[in-house]
C-alpha cells in the first residue's frame, strides 16, 4: 500500500474516519440531548459522568491507536501478515483490558465519585448511568481494535456505515429507555447507559459480519499462525501504546477536573458548561478524524522510507482540518439558538444567554485544537509516543493551573476556563512543530 501526499488522498482517508471517530461523540451527544429534556439534574450529571466514561473509552482507544500505527507501518513495508498478527495481538490485549475496566467501573466508581462530587443527586445519577454503561466496555474496546485495523490499512469506507448504524440504534434506544416508550420502563439516565451499551454491541456485530465477508483481508490472515497468541507482538503494542494511553488519561483527566470544579459552583453552572461541551464535541468531530488519519499517513510513509513527506503531509492535513472546522463553527457561534433549537428545543433559553460569552471564543479554541491535534498526532505517528507524552504532561499542568485560577480565584470565570483549552492546544502545536522540524524522530524503530 503506497499513499500519496495529495489533498484528495488525505480526504479519502480522513472523511470516513471523521464520521467513524464521531462514535463516542454521537453517544455523548445523544445521551446529553435526551437528558436535557428529562431534567436539569440528569443533564448536569451526564456532563460529569460522560467525561469520566470518555476517559475509560480513551484507554482502549489509546492502545488501539498504537496498534493502528504498527499496522500502517507494516503495510508501508508490504508486510501484510505482520499487520494481521499485530491486529490479533491488539484484540487479545483489548479483551483483557476491557475485563479490568469493567470491574473497576462496576465496583470502584462509588468510592471515586464520592471523592469528586459534592451534589448527592449528581453522585447517585452518575452511578446509575455507569453501572449500565460498564457492560458496553467489552464491545467498545474490541470495536476500536477493528476501527484501528481498517484505519491502519487505509480502507475506511465501512467505518461510515458502522457509525451510522451505531448512532441510529443509540438514538432510538435512548428515546425508548429514558422516557419509557413502547411499553419499556422509564429509566432516565440509567436508560441512557443501557442504550449506549446495546448500541456498541450492535456496532461490534456489524464489524464482525463485515470482516467475515471482506475478501480483501485474506492477505493479512493467510493461515492459522496469524491467530496465535503472540507475546512479542503484544509487548510491542503495549510499548508503543502505553504513552498514548497516558496521553488520553492526562488530557481527559484534566477535562474531568474542569467539570468537577464547575460542579462545585452549582448545578446551573454545570448545566451551562455541559451545553458548551455538547457544542464543542459536535464541532470537534473533524479534528478527531483528521488526527486519526494523520497517524496512518505518517506511519505508512515512514514504513515506505519516505520520511521527507511527514511534515508536508501533516501541514496539509492541519490546513484542511482548520478549514472544515471553521466552516462548521462560525454559523454555530453566530446563530446557536437557531441551529440547536431542533435538537434542544426552547425549554430553557437562559442557558444560551449565560453561555453567550463562551460561544464567542469557540472559534479561537477550536482553531487551536484543530492545528494542535493534527501536529500532535503527526508526532505520535512517527512512533515518538514517549516524547509526545512528555509534551502533553507539561502543558496539561499549565491547563489545570489555569482552570484552578479561573474557577477558584476569579469567581468562577468560565470564559477564562474555556479559553485555557485553546491555550493548551496552542502550546502543544508549537512544541510539536519544533520537534518534527528537528528530525530527532528519524531513527525510531517500531
Amino acid at each position: 500500500m503506497q499513499l500519496k501526499t495529495s489533498y484528495k488522498q488525505i480526504l479519502s482517508i480522513s472523511v470516513p474516519i471523521i464520521l467513524g471517530s464521531a462514535v463516542q461523540n454521537v453517544i455523548a451527544l445523544s445521551d446529553s440531548v435526551f437528558l436535557y429534556h428529562k431534567s436539569e439534574e440528569d443533564f448536569a450529571a451526564i456532563g460529569f459522568v460522560s467525561v469520566f466514561y470518555l476517559i475509560i473509552a480513551a484507554i482502549g482507544y489509546g492502545f488501539s491507536k498504537g496498534g493502528q500505527i504498527i499496522i500502517a507501518r507494516r503495510m508501508g513495508e508490504f508486510s501484510y501478515e505482520g499487520a494481521g498478527k499485530s491486529f490479533m495481538a491488539m484484540c487479545y490485549f483489548e479483551l483483557f483490558l476491557a475485563t479490568l475496566m469493567f470491574f473497576f467501573m462496576y465496583y470502584g466508581t462509588p468510592w471515586l465519585f464520592k471523592l469528586m462530587l459534592d451534589s448527592e443527586s449528581v453522585y447517585n445519577l452518575s452511578l446509575e448511568y455507569i453501572q449500565y454503561r460498564s457492560y458496553g466496555v467489552f464491545f467498545s474496546y474490541l470495536g476500536v481494535a477493528f476501527f484501528a485495523l481498517y484505519t491502519g490499512i487505509a480502507r475506511t469506507t465501512f467505518i461510515i456505515f458502522n457509525a451510522i448504524g451505531l448512532a441510529l440504534v443509540n438514538v432510538t434506544l435512548n428515546y425508548l429507555l429514558i422516557f419509557g416508550k413502547m411499553g419499556l420502563p422509564e429509566m432516565g439516565i440509567a436508560g441512557a447507559g443501557l442504550a449506549s451499551s446495546i448500541a456498541e454491541a450492535v456496532a461490534f456485530v456489524f464489524f464482525i459480519a463485515y470482516m467475515v465477508w471482506d475478501k480483501k483481508l485474506k492477505a493479512l490472515f493467510p493461515g492459522v499462525g496469524v491467530y496465535r497468541f503472540n507475546v512479542g507482538n503484544i509487548k510491542n503494542i503495549i510499548s508503543l501504546s502505553f504513552p498514548l494511553v497516558m496521553q488520553s488519561i492526562i488530557g481527559l483527566g484534566a477535562w474531568l477536573f474542569f467539570f468537577a470544579k464547575v460542579e462545585n459552583l452549582g448545578e446551573e453552572e454545570l448545566a451551562m458548561t455541559n451545553l458548551i461541551r455538547i457544542v464543542y464535541l459536535l464541532l470537534s468531530i473533524p479534528c478527531w478524524g483528521f488526527s486519526s488519519g494523520i497517524n496512518t499517513l505518517v506511519s505508512n510513509f515512514i514504513g515506505a522510507q519516505k520520511r521527507i513527506a511527514v511534515f508536508p503531509i501533516t501541514w496539509k492535513t492541519a490546513k484542511l482540518c482548520v478549514g472544515i472546522t471553521m466552516i462548521l463553527t462560525l454559523p454555530m457561534v453566530f446563530f446557536p439558538k437557531t441551529i440547536l433549537y431542533p435538537i434542544l428545543g426552547s425549554q430553557d433559553m437562559s442557558l444560551f444567554d449565560m453561555a453567550k460569552p463562551i460561544f464567542y471564543i469557540l472559534p479561537l479554541v477550536l482553531a487551536s485544537f484543530a492545528l494542535g491535534a493534527v501536529f500532535y498526532n503527526g508526532l505520535t505517528g512517527t512512533g515518538s509516543t514517549g516524547l509526545a507524552l512528555a509534551i502533553q504532561f507539561i502543558h496539561a499542568v499549565v491547563y489545570v493551573v489555569l482552570i484552578e485560577v479561573s474557577i477558584s480565584y476569579m469567581d468562577g470565570n468560565l470564559v477564562l476556563a474555556w479559553l485555557a483549552e485553546g491555550i493548551y492546544w496552542f502550546l502543544i502545536l508549537i512544541s510539536c512543530v519544533i520537534v518534527l522540524k528537528s528530525k530527532r524522530w528519524h531513527e525510531l524503530k517500531i
